[in-house]
Order: structure tokens, then sequence, then C-alpha cells
């Protein structure tokens, strides 16, 4: 089976509303737990294209409280995503729907943990700087040009160019 391709979409100022939604029916599901829940990724920044899959990212005290909520997670809708665990011990992910095109993507880490923090930085970051989000989704463009099926050196690809606006963002929040 060939990979999905690596497909870029302008920013839809539906995406907030989405956003919205899903995180309302993700406080359901995490009711009686301290959670945060957090809009990330390219469809998080206004102005920025990206793939059309949201990013959300939800904050708990320990793993385990994610981890006691995967049947309802499933319920939902969600798959969960063990296999990812070997390269990111700190998330628990989750995508959705479980087949067909992917609408949202959920990642569950402890609050306030480096995961919690850099992904958040990067997004503020970006929200801020418009000139660093056009960079960005020019970057995007060209990786997802080159890399029309490899999702993995699509995703490398952004790397540095990730580590330099966490960079600036760290100097920006000590100055």
């Amino acid at each position: 089976m060939a990979a999905a391709a690596v497909v870029l979409v302008p920013y839809d100022p539906d995406w907030p509303r989405r956003f919205e939604r899903e995180r309302d029916l993700l406080a359901r599901i995490f009711r009686g737990t301290a959670v945060a829940i957090e809009h990330v990724g390219s469809t998080a920044v206004p102005g920025l294209g990206g793939k059309p899959v949201l990013d959300i990212m939800a904050g708990v005290p320990q793993l385990s409280d994610v981890e006691a909520r995967i049947p309802d997670l499933e319920v939902a809708g969600y798959e969960y995503v063990a296999e990812y665990e070997s390269r990111l011990p700190e998330r628990r992910y989750f995508r959705k729907p479980r087949a067909g095109p992917r609408t949202h993507h959920l990642h569950a880490v402890v609050r306030d943990g480096v995961f919690w923090r850099r992904h958040l930085l990067f997004r503020d970051y970006l929200r801020t700087h418009p000139e660093a989000a056009s960079a960005y989704f020019e970057l995007k463009e060209r990786l997802a040009s080159r890399y029309r099926t490899d999702r993995v050196a699509y995703t490398d690809g952004k790397s540095a160019f990730v580590e330099s606006v966490l960079a600036r963002a760290a100097a920006d929040e000590g100055a």
C-alpha cells in the first residue's frame, strides 16, 4: 500500500470552531481530571496553512489519567496508536477517525512537561510573529513538494526550523 501524500491547504477560518467542538468533547471525557486542552500545530495559528488535521494537546497530571480513558476516547472515534511511544514515551497519541483521512491528532502529555512547553512556545511564537509563520509555511510547501509521500522526511525536514524558532522564543521569554 502506498503512503498517503502530504497535502497542505490554505488556512481554514473554521479550524478554531472545530477545535472548540472537539475540546468540549474531550473535556467531558476527562471530567474529574485536571486537564488542559490546547489547540496546537499549524491549524492553531491564524493565517497559517497546513495539513487539514487538527492537532490537539491534552495536558494531564500523569499519563495514567489518559490511559484510564482510552476506552472512552475509542468510543468517541479516536484510535490509540501505542507504537509511537517507543519514539516519544512521554506522549500518548491518538488519531481520528480510525480509517480514512484523519481529521484530528490528539497528543496527551503531562501538563507542564517538556513536550507541553515546547509545543505551546512554538505555537505562541508563530501566532505573534507572522513573518516566522509565513517562512514556516513556505518551508512546508517545499518539503511537501520534495517528499510527497514520505511523511517522516517531511517532518524531519522541519526540525531545524522548529528548533530555531524555539531558540528565538526562549530568548524572547528571557529578555
